[in-house]
């Protein structure tokens, strides 16, 4: 019964920081992440990450990123692929040189400070949906570049850990036959992928209709979810990958607003906030004291290295600033897939627990940080198409009322 209680706890606190956040002005994700914070190490210490925690959480950004899924323009998603591409690639390349460099300086290792750049490289877009949820601008021009730009970045990372790791280490314990039989599994998920979104979620679910047990077609959309994220990470691939395009398929099919409406409701109200909360458990200050200049630095770079890339990224393939600047801004959160990718690191003996926590609270002040940062260029955004709206109607309301005169 004591996961009950924590639960419990975690709802009411959620509940209660949105609600202030959102009176204050600030999205409502950001005051669950402090929930976390408060609840964790950091204070109180009186909820820890222990199994469950981490299941609910693993399921709560599972179905955030599959209702992103379902939200998403598939139109707009393909139409805006190759500025996505863009952005993911010069979204690494800064987070990798600048992290580097400014590890160097600092006198730490070489190929430890490459290491911190791959971190770094790695972009959690599920603060970023949270608050595009919010502002309504998922499937915005921008929002859907984000996305796309997200899954291609967690993809290339994935594959520069799995390739990079051997060369780091100078050990080699993976065969080039194991690695390319890895990628090979990789490529014919994304061939799967296109026949779920294609053919097998709108059979499946046309199918369920036909069922007589309740709620059948939600179930049936859950299972699409869950198999499709449980496939991704048996062949390497975040599961958020695989939930994010099952979310694609279910938005194609006459279905979309019944999945929709019910899956919100259902991660909303137990798993999604549960996620939120267990990024911030881990949050411990005792290292900040100590090494205050390279938490201080590489949040400057954390933040500005994922502005610049995404900003240059957008830039190429013809965004105004603004909307360059909210691109970028969509990509500056790291949140768990940074963590999984410094788990990975330690597992690996890249990284040595000098610098362990110091990165882990980089990572989460640059995840509290980022939605703010995202809203305020989103709102950039908004006021720029509404003056360019107002801009465009003036002309034609001084000649329409000369011609009335």
């Amino acid at each position: 019964m004591g996961f009950i209680g924590v639960l419990s706890l975690i709802l009411i606190s959620t509940t209660l920081a949105s609600h202030f956040s959102k009176k204050i002005g600030i999205p409502a994700v950001i005051g669950q992440l402090l929930v976390g914070v408060i609840l964790g190490k950091g204070m109180l210490d009186i909820v820890h990450s222990d199994m469950l925690v981490q299941e609910f959480s693993e399921i709560g950004v599972i179905l955030l990123m599959f209702l992103a899924g379902i939200e998403s323009d598939f139109g707009l998603l393909k139409k805006y692929m190759k500025p996505a591409l863009y952005v993911a690639c010069l979204g690494m390349l800064f987070p990798i040189v600048m992290s580097w460099g400014s590890g160097v300086l600092l006198g730490v290792n070489g190929k430890e400070a490459l290491f911190f750049g791959i971190v770094l490289a790695a972009t959690s877009v599920s603060i970023s949906v949270e608050v595009m949820k919010e502002l309504h601008v998922v499937d915005s021009k921008e929002g859907t570049t984000i996305l796309g730009a997200a899954v291609i970045d967690d993809i290339l990372t994935v594959l520069l850990v799995s390739l990079g790791i051997s060369f780091l280490t100078g050990e080699n314990d993976t065969s080039a036959g194991e690695s390319l039989f890895g990628i090979g599994l990789q490529l014919i998920y994304f061939i799967l992928i296109y026949f779920v979104v294609r053919w097998i979620a709108p059979y499946l679910l046309k199918l369920s209709k036909r069922l007589f047990a309740s709620s059948a077609v939600i179930i049936t959309s859950l299972i699409i979810c869950l198999v499709m994220a449980f496939l991704a990470d048996k062949v390497g691939l975040s599961s958020v990958i695989g939930a994010f395009f099952a979310g694609i398929a279910v938005g194609q099919t006459d279905v979309r607003k019944e999945v929709h409406f019910n899956t919100e409701a259902l991660g909303y109200s137990v798993f999604i906030p549960v996620f939120f909360v267990s990024i911030g458990l881990n949050v411990e200050f005792a290292a900040l004291g100590e090494q205050l200049i390279f938490i201080a630095l590489f949040v400057i770079v954390a933040l500005i290295s994922k502005l610049i890339g995404g900003y240059f990224g957008a830039k190429f393939s013809g965004f105004s600033n603004h909307s360059s600047m909210m691109i970028g801004a969509g990509m500056v959160s790291r949140g768990e897939m940074a963590l999984v990718i410094l788990q990975l690191g330690v597992a690996g003996k890249l990284l040595t627990n000098e610098y362990y926590s110091a990165l882990v609270i980089v990572i989460l002040l640059t995840t509290l940080i980022s939605p703010l940062v995202l809203k305020f260029f989103t709102k950039k955004v908004s006021q720029a198409a509404a003056e360019q709206t107002a801009e465009q109607m003036v002309p034609f309301t001084v000649e329409e009322n000369h011609q009335t005169i």
